[in-house]
């Protein structure tokens, strides 16, 4: 494996202009993940005369950054082709294109995600070997996080597309966290091998037979995510996307019974206070702005977004990951184990007929 960069010989470039909260948000998430301790210097792409008179923000003016002038935004309803035809003076394509051109090791946006997808993939291709790029998610369990993927960027899949999910979240998950072999489930019906659809099966038996250095312990379902036991689950965009709504769903609900309970009498509310330092470490578990930041694997370059609505603290959390992730060689892994994996496949006998085996 290849070392990792020093961060100080990074730059990092901001869409600073994209997404709801506006160039100030953005400027306000720098500052904020300098103070974090972010080395990597900063490239900010938007408008020149607001971005000027931002960078005198505190922790900015003591730390190297660049700015670089792009008129137009993405608008967040813009659909991909409109924007690809319209918006190439923006400051989304001009911080892609800041990767592409060798400028940076990474971009970060807060923009429009079809667009960003779209713009990403005409500039910076796919790594070969990857159909299709993915968006990963950072899953809370039991004892820190998973890494779920896709949750949205493809509806339908083969099984060939599965593998290189697997292979990519394994990558992804190495880089985050320095665990030489994560674990890696396929989200399925049942644990069982004969469960589930044809796609699936293949996609698993793929893995067994072709990717023997992977730590694949075969499928699992979806009460194991948040389990502990998986680092990286995989499934269609589809599903994924479905589980994670359905997840940050019930995460609210609970959030407001919580808070209902321990506000609805003094009685209550006395024991809330005995109990706020707790209550504060279970808020900051639950921030999703502290897992903020999806990079768009697949892509041949770092591509990471951020939510819409993110707040400074969301930005921060995601600069220090593209950080992190440009630090390490991961992309070159996942075209490693692509190349290796896809030799071994070919030899690997799976099914034709399309058939499942529905949950018990």
């Amino acid at each position: 494996m290849a070392a990792e960069l020093d961060r100080k010989s990074l730059t990092i470039a901001v869409d600073a202009m994209s997404g709801d909260k506006g160039f100030a948000e953005a400027i306000e998430g720098c500052s904020l993940a300098i103070e974090q301790g972010l080395q990597a210097r900063l490239l900010l792409v938007g408008r020149e005369d607001d971005l000027q008179s931002a960078t005198s923000h505190k922790n900015l003016a003591g730390h190297p950054v660049d700015i670089v002038h792009a008129d137009g935004i993405v608008a967040m309803d813009e659909k991909p082709a409109r924007a690809l035809r319209r918006c190439r003076d923006s400051s989304m394509w001009a911080a892609i294109n800041s990767v592409k051109q060798g400028q940076t090791a990474g971009v970060v946006s807060c923009g429009n995600t079809g667009a960003l997808m779209a713009m990403a993939r005409l500039q910076l291709r796919m790594i070969e070997g990857v159909h299709r790029p993915a968006v990963s998610a950072l899953w809370p369990t039991v004892n820190g996080h998973a890494v779920v993927l896709d949750v949205g960027a493809n509806v339908e899949v083969d099984a060939e597309q599965l593998v290189e999910f697997a292979i990519m979240g394994e990558a992804y998950f190495r880089a985050l966290t320095g665990k030489d072999r994560p674990a890696v489930g396929l989200l399925n019906v049942g644990e069982e091998d004969l469960k589930g659809n044809t796609l699936i099966r293949n996609a698993a038996t793929i893995l067994r037979e072709a990717d023997p250095e992977m730590n694949f312990i075969g499928f699992v379902e979806g009460n194991d995510i948040s389990g502990g036991g998986i680092d990286v689950v995989v499934t269609d965009g589809f599903t994924g996307n479905i589980a994670l709504k359905t997840a940050e769903g019930t995460a609210r609900m609970i959030g407001a019974w919580v808070k209902e309970a321990l506000t609805a009498n003094l009685m209550a509310k006395a024991g809330a206070a005995l109990m706020m330092p707790s209550l504060k470490s279970l808020r900051t578990k639950m921030d999703p702005s502290s897992v903020n930041g999806a990079p768009l694997l697949g892509l041949g370059g770092l591509v990471v977004k951020s939510h819409g609505g993110a707040e400074a603290n969301g930005i921060a959390s995601a600069l220090l990951r593209t950080e992190s992730l440009a630090a390490h060689p991961f992309l070159d892994e996942i075209a490693s184990t692509l190349t290796k994996v896809r030799e071994r496949a070919e030899s690997v006998q799976v099914e034709d007929e399309t058939s499942s085996v529905a949950a018990e």
